[in-house]
């Protein structure tokens, strides 16, 4: 008996345990549910969490946008006269001057007289600076910090090189010269010459001497449609220049706008005339310019206003003429430097072939010449290839100068 009772019991206990194995693996099972479903349930809220807050940050910034359509318009203003620290003379858009405050949150150093500001409307206090009211086609003008081009770069022109250093470089690399002696410098210089022998080049070599921005603006880009408009365009020119002193502000074909006026003019042609007007302020105003010279240029002198040549505005007019065999050579000579010649290339001869031709007209021909040796392949640009390329360009150029006398237009 004792001995079933034994088996009985062993059996009873090997069940049980068995039992409670079971029980134990179901509870992890389970427990790792709860545990994958917790791990869940924890990044869902952290991910309505991360919504709240990106939410909340929307409807601020939406609140933000409403308070700010909500809030009353600005009055536009100019300031005309810091008085002190506090205060300031403003001239609003509607025309009246206010003595206001302005707030102390604002930098000082752009409280200036020109500087347009916003006004509150019912205190008429400064509360911010506008940025500049310069019209885009200002700054898309041709404005080189540091232009690339040196006196090396231009032949034929020594006598010319010479004269607008004296006037356009010495005075902005060397003032205390002028103001030892008490001497003005000239306020600006005109070159005038056919088109072609190396005004706008003379006009980048100065400036890259000068380490000065250069500016150059196209005399016909001035012409506006609107009263007032060619005006405007000039005085932003001139304030541009301004800002970036020390510069040089390049004129070319000057005549489009500088034509001389008469009594018998439409509407286009006054609107031009104010355009002029405003250009003669610039260069002859009350206000100094500063380190700011003026050149220009144009292949017509013959019809300029002589409101423009007179001294003070144009104190030096530079005559730019067609270069000579000498020059045409040493023209030949920059412009073949980077290119591989062969040895019967004579540039003194191909300068004494191209008599009246132009810096232009002698770059386009050793163009021309590289392009006949590309085209047969050659290792060296030969005699022969400028031979043709100036036979070509001078004939184009011929036919150019004959169209020019039948129409009665021509360099004077």
């Amino acid at each position: 008996m004792k001995e079933v009772s034994s088996s009985g019991s062993a059996s009873f206990d090997e069940d049980y345990a068995k039992y409670l194995l079971d029980k134990i693996k179901q509870l992890e099972e389970a427990n790792l549910i709860l545990k994958t479903r917790l791990e869940s349930l924890e990044r869902e809220r952290r991910r309505e969490e991360e919504l709240k807050l990106r939410y909340e940050r929307e409807i601020r910034k939406l609140r933000s946008e409403i308070e700010r359509l909500r809030a009353p318009p600005l009055i536009v203003g100019t300031i005309v006269e810091v008085i002190d620290d506090r205060r300031a003379i403003v001239k609003s858009s509607t025309g009246p001057r206010f003595v206001v405050n302005y707030s102390q949150f604002l930098n000082r150093r752009d409280i200036q007289p020109g500087v347009q500001v916003a006004l509150n409307q019912q205190s008429l206090s400064v509360i911010g600076v506008l940025p500049s009211q310069k019209d885009p086609f200002v700054y898309g003008m041709e404005v080189i910090e540091a232009p690339d081009v040196t006196y090396g770069m231009i032949g034929g022109l020594k006598e010319q090189i010479e004269e607008i250093r004296e006037v356009v470089e010495l005075p902005l690399s060397d003032p205390e010269r002028f103001e030892k002696l008490g001497v003005e410098p000239p306020r600006g210089v005109l070159l005038v010459g056919p088109p072609g022998t190396g005004k706008t080049m003379l006009a980048k070599a100065v400036a890259n001497r000068t380490s000065a921005t250069f500016i150059r603006v196209i005399g016909s880009e001035l012409v506006q449609k609107y009263i007032g408009e060619g005006a405007r365009l000039v005085r932003e020119l001139f304030e541009l220049a301004r800002e970036k002193a020390p510069s040089i502000v390049f004129i070319d074909e000057i005549d489009a706008i500088a034509a001389r006026r008469d009594e018998d003019s439409t509407s286009g042609e006054r609107e031009v005339q104010r355009t002029m007007m405003q250009l003669l302020a610039e260069i002859d105003g009350f206000d100094p310019r500063g380190d700011v010279k003026v050149i220009g240029a144009t292949n017509r002198p013959d019809i300029l206003d002589p409101a423009l040549l007179r001294p003070g505005r144009f104190d030096r007019i530079i005559f730019i003429p067609l270069p000579d065999a000498e020059g045409r050579e040493e023209i030949f000579r920059i412009h073949t430097s980077k290119m591989k010649l062969a040895p019967n290339v004579d540039l003194k001869k191909l300068a004494s072939l191209s008599e009246g031709a132009t810096g232009a007209d002698i770059k386009a021909i050793c163009t021309e010449a590289g392009m006949f040796a590309v085209k047969q392949s050659k290792n060296a640009v030969e005699m022969e290839d400028f031979e043709r390329a100036i036979r070509k360009i001078m004939r184009s150029e011929q036919s150019r100068y004959t169209k020019s006398l039948e129409s009665g237009v021509m360099f004077a």
